[in-house]
């Protein structure tokens, strides 16, 4: 099988940088290209020496002709607002893009300008993009397969790593109506890499070391996405309050989840909801009742671990956990999973790993 050319934008921040790893070993993927605009010019293995020996490319500036002329597949590991340059310039010329970046995941672009305070200037792109989270819409995701092989360029919207390990968390229990009301309440912590490669004050070792801190409450831009989400898989409109915390972990990412449960729900009703749900999921393992996740189980994988409690007392609460790498199913290898999906590839190629022993 020809291979299948790569370019990834953005290929030195940690999200990028670990695509780049998923395609260099992938079976069916060729690392034709990688882009940084402040590196352009750079071997990819003098930024990142642990590259040396497995990767002699120059970093170049992120041009939409020389992306085409180079690349089949754009992975575009970028900020917001970046991707709305360059994303529909990439369509235009016959490129699918896979963005990482959050312009294109809200439906709605009056959401997207009230919570990233800037115009959405491709709102047309967002009814042809499909949310790229396989466990809760492979069929959209097959259906942006059949156009891209027809060949159409497409567009899939990578998650984030909050909305991810939430929704994976909440899904089960929107979806077997095992949770009443519309309140979901999602405490999620996240690694350092989280934060992006540009340290702060914040990110910074000395601050960031041996402490833990709850950061961007009631503001953080994942809300509308993770409200979005559940919303479609309850049927309802569901209000979220989530909280992220910032954790001394290189990566990982851990959301709790709690809900309340519909009357009469037992703690076997929601063990069985849940393997149920994602019984045929191949990154998702549902642990045995009275397990709970942890990061370290995960770590630079594909795959998602998912806990699940009922806590009788009082207000009779669901509480589910989901662990993931925020690297991984939380970005890159999610983005490699997506395009496995849409270019007909076996859906694990690249990505099937167990984390590492020690």
């Amino acid at each position: 099988m020809e291979r299948i050319r790569v370019c990834v934008v953005g290929a030195t921040g940690f999200a990028g940088i670990e695509v780049c790893r998923l395609v260099l070993g992938h079976p069916n993927m060729e690392l034709a290209m990688a882009t940084d605009r402040k590196e352009a010019g750079t071997r990819l293995d003098a930024v990142y020496p642990s590259f040396a020996g497995a990767c002699d490319l120059e970093l170049s500036l992120p041009e939409p002709d020389a992306i085409a002329q180079a690349a089949d597949v754009a992975f575009l590991a970028v900020p917001h607002t970046a991707s709305l340059a360059l994303t529909p310039e990439l369509l235009r010329r016959g490129v699918t893009v896979l963005d990482l970046s959050a312009d294109y995941r809200l439906h709605d672009p009056q959401v997207y300008e009230q919570w990233y305070n800037t115009p959405h200037t491709s709102p047309e792109l967002l009814s042809q993009t499909v949310y790229g989270l396989p466990e809760l819409n492979r069929e959209g995701i097959l259906a942006v397969a059949e156009r891209h092989a027809a060949g159409q360029a497409v567009l899939v919207s990578v998650p984030g790593c909050y909305p991810t390990a939430t929704a994976l968390a909440a899904t089960p229990a929107l979806s077997a109506g095992l949770a009443g009301g519309d309140l979901v309440i999602a405490d999620a912590i996240s690694g350092v890499s989280g934060a992006g490669r540009g340290a702060n004050a914040r990110t910074h070792y000395c601050h960031a070391n041996e402490s833990v801190e709850a950061y961007g409450v009631a503001k953080h831009r994942h809300t509308p996405e993770i409200e979005q989400t559940l919303s479609e898989v309850a049927g309802r409109q569901m209000n979220v309050v989530f909280t992220p915390h910032l954790a001394p972990l290189t990566r990982g990412l851990l959301s709790t989840v709690y809900l309340e449960a519909a009357d009469g729900v037992t703690a076997e009703d929601v063990q069985a909801a849940y393997e149920a749900r994602f019984a045929n999921e191949p990154l998702v393992t549902v642990l045995p009742a009275g397990s709970m996740p942890s990061t370290s189980s995960v770590f630079g994988t594909a795959r998602a671990q998912v806990g699940v409690a009922l806590d009788a007392r009082r207000r009779r609460t669901i509480i589910a956990s989901c662990a993931i790498d925020n690297l991984g199913k939380g970005a890159a290898a999610q983005a490699v999973q997506n395009a496995n999906i849409v270019l007909g590839l076996p859906e694990l190629a690249g990505i099937d790993m167990p984390a590492p022993l020690v």
